[in-house]
């Protein structure tokens, strides 16, 4: 199991000034957003605006925190996000603006790219969990609480990378909360 401190992210701004992505993990190691197999990131949305485009690339967006976003695709398609919603699995290559409920929000992206790599995307709440993955990679993204992993501690904001096949144990207050992001090759 590798263990990412939140510490240890990378943050960097958006090209549309919109703004800030903090990168958790992504394959290729360094890869840039141009020429990744799969990335995980969270990113904090200041303003209203259009998604960047990722051609061949499939995501699912989680609320972290804030009152919402709504996602209006250009195809007519329109979808509210709020953090009790489920992680929403969309095509990141279809056009698609955000119009923030009621100030900024923070979000959890995980993309794959189509015919390569395929993810799926769980929120758990804090209580016992047992997780098996039979192939490809885990990934466990803490949100709230410290979260117990197989005996290791991930404080919210870590992660944990831990490749198949494997079984984890996971533990957390209540009020806890984590994501666990199944990543497997096509």
């Amino acid at each position: 199991m590798r263990i990412i401190r939140a510490a240890d992210c990378k943050v960097m701004p958006w090209k549309n000034g919109g703004g800030t992505t903090t990168e958790i993990a992504v394959f290729p190691e360094g890869a840039p957003l141009s020429d990744f197999d799969w990335r995980i990131s969270m990113a904090h949305v200041g303003t209203d605006g259009p998604f960047s485009s990722f051609p061949g690339i499939d995501r699912t967006l989680s609320l972290l925190t804030g009152n919402g976003i709504h996602l209006a695709f250009g195809d007519g398609e329109t979808v509210a996000l709020d953090k009790g919603t489920e992680p929403f699995f969309f095509a990141a290559d279809r056009a698609v603006d955000g119009v923030l409920v009621d100030g900024p929000i923070d979000d959890l992206n995980v993309m794959s790219r189509r015919g390569a790599w395929s993810h799926k995307v769980e929120r758990l709440p804090g209580g016992s969990h047992e997780i098996a993955n039979e192939r490809g990679l885990l990934v466990l993204v803490a949100r709230r609480d410290v979260w117990q992993v197989n005996g290791s501690a991930l404080a919210a904001g870590d992660s944990a990378v831990l490749p198949a096949p494997t079984t984890v144990s996971l533990r957390a207050e209540s009020g806890g909360e984590l994501f666990a992001i199944r990543l497997s090759r096509a």
